[in-house]
């Protein structure tokens, strides 16, 4: 109908042209601003039955909600504090939980802090076709929370693939995200060649692990064969306390972190190799995971909860993201090198494969995003900078927040 865009179903949504009926197909740009909120008036809160007890309990003085987004999807919250609303997206393999330090840290600084659960993950929907997974969908769940909390304004802070989409969520909503801060992953303009392209040509006979995850069910039927071991080794492998010595360290040639596997305290890694990040062939990602510790940073009673919500979940809903990188590849041309204006902040780990993989995207800041106010390599630090350090990256966020 006039004025609502229904679900996407693996192509943009369309419009009626001038009342005549006939279907158009909405351009990228047209389809990212009708998910304006004054197209998404209907979008509401409500309560949600969620455990009372034990660590996927809202911390104390936050609630559980569920905001009804664009397209027919609901997106499950934890929301604590009043004031001005910063949306926090968590990547994979997480879910709201993750910001479970920066709720209080957040709402005690004057802000209404909101984490979700990206759809596919926790209590939010889980569309069944892979393309609903496509970056501009993201995006639109989170103007969609947006509006439906009654804002009009946020800003977004993102961690692993969450700073992906926070990073879009900016580019293509300025004017519904005013300011973005980036963890672990820094933001990279969309260039010229697909990133499946880019991924086929990393590891040699060996395949990166974003190419593992493209064919469905492949690493489904790894994960979920024992969710809880599955998980277990890759926070372990990704953490700076348990990650694997300079033995397994795939080293600069495969750019894991340009050879900072002297700083690694050593761990019980499968196999040894290409470290976690590369499968080789007829493998599995798990052979080369850090196993029977845990980081410090997770508790055996956070694990049993975490991967009690995956066991109930599946793990397909998150994996599809990685699946769509071409699609957002092709989406995403109208916006080939466009640099992210908004005030930004990047916080990443210096033991994290990220930080240098990525290391180019962090050397093109001042071109790609010259609206930076902060850009901090936390030492001895792995990937799940916000749980690994929550004191430092609360610092940092709220000193940022109070000088935009």
């Amino acid at each position: 109908m006039p004025g609502r865009c229904r679900a996407l179903t693996g192509c943009l949504p369309y419009r009626p042209r001038g009342g005549s009926g006939t279907p158009v197909r909405l351009s990228t740009q047209e389809y990212v601003m009708s998910q304006s909120p004054a197209h998404s008036a209907l979008s509401s809160l409500s309560a949600h039955s969620v455990p009372t007890n034990g660590p996927l309990a809202a911390p104390p003085g936050a609630r559980h909600r569920m905001a009804a987004v664009p397209g027919g999807g609901r997106i499950h919250l934890v929301e604590q504090g009043t004031g001005p609303l910063v949306l926090l997206v968590h990547g994979f393999p997480e879910g709201w939980y993750s910001w479970r330090h920066q709720l209080p840290a957040l709402a005690a600084a004057g802000y209404r802090a909101v984490a979700v659960d990206v759809r596919g993950y926790g209590r939010s929907s889980k569309p069944g076709a892979v393309a609903d997974y496509r970056m501009l969908a993201h995006v639109a769940d989170n103007a969609g929370v947006v509006h439906a909390l009654g804002e009009r304004t946020a800003t977004v802070v993102g961690h692993d693939w969450g700073a992906t989409i926070a990073a879009h969520s900016a580019l293509l909503r300025p004017d519904v995200f005013t300011a973005a801060a980036l963890l672990g992953v820094p933001y990279t303009p969309r260039e010229g060649t697909p990133p499946t392209e880019v991924f086929g040509a990393l590891g040699g006979a060996e395949e990166f692990y974003v190419g593992y995850f493209q064919r469905p069910g492949r690493a489904e039927a790894e994960i979920e064969a024992d969710v809880r071991g599955w998980l277990a080794g890759f926070y372990a492998s990704l953490s700076a306390d348990t990650m694997a010595g300079p033995e397994t360290d795939p080293g600069p040639e495969r750019g894991s972190a340009s050879g900072p596997g002297s700083r690694h305290r050593p761990g019980a890694a499968r196999n040894g190799g290409g470290g976690p990040y590369f499968v080789p062939e007829g493998g599995r990602m798990a052979d080369r995971f850090v196993v029977g510790t845990l980081p410090g940073w997770l508790s055996e009673s956070e694990l049993d909860a975490i991967a009690g919500e995956f066991e109930r979940t599946g793990l397909t809903g998150a994996l599809n993201r990685y699946r769509n990188v071409d699609r957002d590849w092709a989406d995403l041309a109208a916006w080939d090198g466009a640099p992210l204006r908004v005030p930004s902040l990047f916080v990443g780990g210096e033991l994290d494969a990220s930080a240098a993989w990525l290391a180019p995207a962090i050397e093109a800041f001042p071109r790609t995003v010259p609206d930076l106010r902060g850009s901090h390599l936390l030492p001895g630090c792995g990937h799940w900078v916000q749980q690994e350090r929550p004191e430092e990256v609360n610092r940092l966020l709220v000193g940022w927040l109070a000088n935009l």
